[in-house]
């Protein structure tokens, strides 16, 4: 997602038009390396061999080897036509020569990038908004929690534990399908970051307590839906900020670790993690902080 952030902000800064494509058939053309062995599809069995198998000479859809024979194939015809894989992230390929063409595959133009895995982008005198309102709307709705009142913060710096909020939560595959789904909102919610971080270190084994502060944090992103992240043009000087918070874990006194970096006035990479270990002062909390962030900024 970094990667994908830094392109928008590069594409504004330069002018550049973003179009977004969507090639047909896309995992049809994915040749397999390996035998592959399928029944007979319904409607096409032979009446003289019907307990025959079909070899597959290329991949279909629900092949668990089909997103990345198609990711090899796909990449395969960019680097023949001059792309070349960027060595920070493998995702990303690149084409820096002038006036080209490439019509290897069937494609539709979907027009200006409008909408990417899930991700809103509104184009505005200003630059671009990227938001999830969407996607929000259906988790409350998965939640239960369509006619809920609205908060004001995301998690609750003092808690009222009641003699029953440690018990087990009776149904803990649904609190794990929501906290899942909190994680990719994410993607355009850093305001989310650090309550849905603590959330979802209890997946395992939710309590009563957990539930509730889960549904505090979707009470939260009901009053604040249409929330989101501002892309704007600017100097393109990377800056970067880092802090920790000694021993904030009750439980086993483990530091929290938070970073956010910034191209120009935009923001385009975070994290509110956990250390691994204890640190045995504040001064080691904040070095793993800095440590953290420098790793980070190297990369970008």
């Amino acid at each position: 997602m970094p990667t994908i952030r830094v392109l928008l902000i590069i594409s504004l800064h330069r002018g550049w038009p973003i179009h977004q494509f969507d090639i047909n058939n896309a995992f049809l053309h994915g040749d397999l390396q390996e035998d592959v062995y399928m029944k007979q599809p319904q409607g096409f069995i032979d009446p003289q061999q019907p307990d025959h198998v079909c070899k597959l000479r290329k991949a279909l859809y629900g092949l668990k080897q089909a997103p990345r024979q198609w990711f090899h194939k796909l990449t395969y015809f960019l680097q023949a036509f001059g792309f070349h894989f960027s060595k920070a992230d493998p995702s990303l390929l690149i084409y820096d020569k002038n006036g080209t063409q490439l019509q290897t595959f069937s494609l539709k133009q979907l027009d200006n990038a409008n909408l990417f895995l899930g991700i809103q982008i509104q184009t505005s005198a200003t630059g671009l908004f990227l938001h999830q309102a969407h996607y929000a709307r259906d988790i409350i709705h998965s939640a239960g929690l369509d006619s809920s009142k609205p908060v004001i913060t995301p998690i609750s710096p003092k808690e009222i534990k009641s003699s029953t909020d440690s018990q087990p939560y009776d149904n803990p595959t649904f609190y794990r399908q929501i906290a899942g789904s909190l994680q990719y909102l994410t993607v355009t919610r850093p305001d989310i970051a650090f309550a849905t971080n603590i959330i979802c270190q209890h997946m395992h084994s939710p309590t009563i307590s957990d539930f509730k502060r889960l549904k505090r944090l979707i009470r939260y992103i009901k009053g604040t839906q249409s929330y989101g992240m501002q892309i704007s043009k600017g100097a393109l000087t990377l800056t970067a900020y880092a802090d920790a918070n000694w021993a904030s874990n009750s439980e086993d006194r483990k530091s929290i670790s938070g970073f956010s970096a910034y191209l120009g006035p935009n923001l385009i990479s975070w994290s509110v993690k956990k250390q691994s270990t204890v640190a045995k002062s504040s001064t080691e909390a904040e070095y793993r902080a800095l440590a953290a962030v420098t790793s980070d900024v190297i990369w970008l």
